[in-house]
C-alpha cells in the first residue's frame, strides 16, 4: 500500500533529492504528492525478475534498455512514477541521471494493495506520454497479463492467460506468459508436462 507523506509545496528536484536520500525505500511523486510504495511479495519479485530478464535477453542488442523500478519515468513537474519494469528505445534517455521521460513499454505487476492504483491513475498517466506504445499489467494473484497496445490513436485492451504467447510491437519481443510466471506460486497450478 502507498502511503503518503505530507510535502505540500514539494519540487520534482526536491523529491528526488529525498528519495535519494532514503534508498531503504521506494517513492512515487503523483500530483505534487510524495508516495511510499510498499514491499512486494515473493511472487511479485520473481515476475519481475523474470520479465526484467526475457526483455533484456531479447533487446541485448540494439538501442533499447530495459529499467527495473530503481529507475523513475518524469511526466511533469508534479509527476513522477517508478514502474516495475520499463523499456526505453529512445536516444534522448541515454546517460540520464535520476528519470527517464521517453520510455516504449511499460510493465506494471499487479499486487492486492496496488492493482487499483497501478490499474487505475498509473495507466492513465502511462497513455499521456507520447512515446508509450505498450503497458503490460501482469497479476501476481491470478495467471492473467493485460496489454494496453496504443493503435491508430487509440488504446486497446488484449488479455492473455498461461497458454498464450504474448506478442509486442513496442519492441520486437515475444514470449509465452507461462516464462513470465516461473518458478512463482503458480508453477504448483500448472506444472511442466513430463
Amino acid at each position: 500500500m502507498a502511503l503518503a507523506h505530507n510535502t505540500s509545496g514539494m519540487s520534482l528536484e526536491e523529491f528526488l533529492q529525498f528519495a535519494e536520500n532514503d534508498p531503504e525505500h521506494r517513492y512515487e511523486y503523483i500530483d505534487g504528492q510524495i508516495h511510499m510504495m510498499a514491499s512486494g511479495s515473493p511472487d511479485h519479485s520473481l515476475i519481475c525478475n523474470n520479465v526484467g530478464r526475457i526483455l533484456g535477453n531479447a533487446l541485448r542488442r540494439g538501442p533499447c534498455r530495459v529499467y527495473n523500478s530503481d529507475v523513475c519515468i518524469k511526466l511533469n513537474e508534479q509527476d513522477c512514477v517508478c514502474p516495475d519494469v520499463s523499456v526505453s528505445c529512445d536516444q534522448r534517455d541515454r546517460g540520464a541521471k535520476k528519470t527517464i521521460q521517453y520510455p516504449y513499454l511499460i510493465v506494471e505487476v499487479l499486487s492486492p494493495h496496488t492493482k487499483i492504483r497501478d490499474r487505475g491513475l498509473k495507466a492513465e498517466l502511462y497513455q499521456n506520454i507520447p512515446t508509450v506504445q505498450e503497458i503490460l499489467l501482469i497479476d501476481t494473484q491470478i495467471m492473467r497479463v493485460q496489454l494496453y497496445r496504443r493503435e491508430e490513436g487509440y488504446w486497446t485492451l488484449r488479455n492473455f492467460s498461461f497458454t498464450s504467447t504474448l506478442e509486442l510491437t513496442s519492441v520486437p519481443v515475444s514470449f509465452p506468459v507461462a516464462e513470465a510466471y516461473e518458478k512463482t506460486s503458480f508453477d504448483e497450478e500448472y506444472p511442466e508436462e513430463a
